[in-house]
């Protein structure tokens, strides 16, 4: 039985859409079979033993946060984790290496796997640079961002195999002359054996928080400026000026909270925050809401990145508008699957949204069609097997009858 060790910035019992990205791969691998582990460096700051399991996947943790002045720090912090790696892989003895994003990740792999002669595959969820940029503790061609950028660039190249999560990702590391060929794709999933019917509107978790017959906009997840979701408050007023019913459901927190809520003070009504709420619960506020809406702002980092909360909502056979920005059109089509909209334009935000509550009517078959979308594309069950076809051929094993060649997928062809 093959056996997989996967580098990880931090993993469950943390709730991130990182470790619920990582919960998918490793559970899906297991269910064909393949025996996973995953290891955390410092950057995983939950509580917990040195060794832990989790909804039945094992993690291993690596040390506390090495001091020392920028750079140096975090040379240390790849040495810790490779160190670690090393002293597992002995231990434990995978037959491939399997890191992710970040970059410092990656080169605790890279190292690792170089020193124990085993494969080694890199996956890039993000280019972590330009997500600091989003994040706001970044500027773009920083000395910080060019070395991050240089440290991943080092990783790619030294790699054996490496995939992203979108085209957007693959495409910009051609662009700096990766060789194209050894980089695939394993896209944004969902796992649909957790995804059914949608729930019955819970008329009683609306009467408590204040959400009204509608039509309701919703947005759950972080509360990120990028996001942009300080645009669709501001296209509020316009939306109810052709639809006095409707609301704004912010499901949530983050950085931008405090932010937002003060800008949402003379709405009275039209906005309603929740504040974060347990994950176990989060399919009660999505009852509530009629359209899902993801209003990015248009950056380097939402044209190359795609999210992973619109597949959940098309698993959950729900209503999706989102900003025209690379990532977003990689996941939905246009009046097809769901709704683009202009992004950093709160008056063309409520022009489309209200346009797409009049064509409610059109709302089921496009449920229909963006389930279906997910089934076929971004289903778990079918996506693993990207990662099947890659680890025997770098191990030189026969290949399963079945598999895919490494890479050959629609996505990567022509």
């Amino acid at each position: 039985m093959t056996r997989v060790l996967h580098i990880l910035d931090h993993s469950l019992p943390l709730h991130s859409g990182y470790t619920f990205r990582t919960r998918a791969i490793l559970k899906s691998l297991q269910a064909k079979g393949v025996e996973v582990r995953g290891i955390t460096g410092a950057r995983h700051v939950a509580e917990g033993p040195a060794t832990e399991t989790v909804e039945d996947l094992t993690f291993h943790r690596v040390g506390d946060a090495p001091g020392g002045p920028p750079v140096l720090r975090e040379w240390r912090e790849i040495e810790q984790l490779r160190h670690g790696i090393e002293q597992l892989a002995r231990e434990w003895r995978p037959d491939v290496i399997h890191a992710h994003s970040p970059a410092l990740c990656g080169m605790a792999g890279l190292r690792a796997a170089r020193r124990l002669d085993i494969p080694f595959v890199y996956e890039i969820r993000a280019f972590w640079e330009d997500a600091a940029v989003g994040n706001g503790t970044g500027t773009e061609g920083s000395l910080k961002y060019r070395l991050t950028r240089a440290l991943e660039n080092r990783v790619v190249a030294g790699a054996d195999a490496v995939f992203t999560i979108c085209r957007g990702l693959r495409d910009d590391l051609v662009a700096r002359g990766h060789d194209g060929a050894k980089i695939g794709l394993s896209p944004n999933g969902v796992d649909l054996t957790l995804f059914g019917d949608p729930p019955p509107r819970d008329d009683a978790l609306a009467g408590k928080i204040g959400i009204g017959k509608g039509p309701v906009i919703g947005f759950i997840g972080s509360f990120y400026d990028y996001e942009g979701l300080d645009d669709l408050i501001a296209a509020m007023p316009l939306l109810r000026e052709r639809h006095p019913g409707a609301q704004l459901l912010l499901v949530g927190g983050g950085p931008m909270d405090d932010s937002l809520r003060r800008q949402a003070v003379p709405l009275a009504d039209a906005v309603v925050f929740t504040g974060r709420v347990p994950h176990s619960e989060v399919e009660r506020y999505y009852s509530l809401v009629d359209v899902l809406a993801y209003p990015r702002k248009k950056s380097r980092l939402t044209d190359l990145v795609t999210p992973l909360k619109p597949l959940e909502a098309m698993a959950e056979r729900k209503i999706v508008a989102a900003s025209d920005v690379g990532g977003h059109r990689e996941l939905i089509e246009d009046g097809v699957t769901g709704k683009l909209f202009p992004p950093d334009d709160p008056a063309a935000i409520a022009a489309a949204l209200a346009d797409f509550i009049d064509a409610r009517a059109e709302w089921p078959a496009m449920r229909d069609r963006g389930r279906a979308h997910v089934a076929a594309s971004h289903d778990w069950g079918r996506n693993v097997e990207r990662y099947l076809g890659v680890y025997q051929e770098l191990l030189g094993r026969e290949r399963v009858e079945g598999l895919p060649a490494p890479f050959r997928t629609a996505e990567t062809e022509g």
